[in-house]
């Protein structure tokens, strides 16, 4: 993994429910530009979003049938959360992916594995044609990623579950130091604030010391 270098210091550390829309998370990275990571804001992000998640290379995200007001609902219950985190990722201004974190724990994929203390759960969207034929982009943006999940010191494994059939984000995962697990289904959720159909996962798990180290 390529090491960042002139860091900016953003004390807000990963997921903290009372971040500001500024950046939590600043890095340039030599040779590939700036990395600015910044909490989604409902009300001016959802049609970017929407434009993402509607996609086709999105199929898989789930939210191909939403319009821009129920994408800015779903991101706006998201926001109220202490345990679910979206953010966008953007290079040199430009937001080129969409993150999102949350405690294992506290979400349906706790209920397919056992949850192990500093298990932090990670989504990872990049927007249309973000890296435009860039060879080696994805691979850059994810190692920015993954130290910026590790400035929690409490942050022991990152867990990912890629749809099952999405063969590609799972090569991505294991090309980038990701473990292999189990494929799971993870149960349909249907509440007032959101609905998730059933899904076919595969988990992977990225233990700190495989980047640390």
């Amino acid at each position: 993994m390529s090491r960042p270098t002139g860091a900016t210091a953003v004390p807000t550390a990963p997921g903290t429910p009372d971040a500001p829309r500024g950046p939590v998370h600043e890095r340039t990275v030599e040779g590939f530009g700036t990395l600015r990571i910044a909490p989604v804001d409902p009300e001016h992000d959802a049609v970017v979003i929407h434009g993402w998640v509607t996609g086709e290379r999105a199929v898989f995200w789930g939210m191909g049938g939403m319009d821009v007001r129920e994408v800015r609902e779903v991101y706006a219950h998201m926001d109220a959360l202490t345990t679910h985190h979206a953010f966008l990722v953007h290079r040199d201004g430009e937001p080129v992916a969409l993150l999102q974190t949350y405690d294992p724990a506290e979400d349906r994929v706790g209920l397919c594995y056992e949850v192990r203390p500093g298990d932090v759960g990670a989504h990872l969207l990049l927007a249309p044609a973000a890296d435009a034929g860039e060879p080696g982009f994805t691979g850059r943006l994810a190692s920015a990623i993954l130290e910026y999940l590790l400035t929690d010191p409490d942050c022991r494994r990152i867990v990912v579950e890629p749809d099952a059939r999405n063969g590609k984000a799972i090569a991505r995962m294991l090309r980038t130091g990701f473990e292999q697990g189990p494929e799971v289904v993870l149960p349909a959720v249907e509440l007032p604030e959101v609905s998730l159909p059933e899904k076919r996962a595969r988990l992977a798990f990225l233990p700190r010391e495989a980047v640390a180290g």
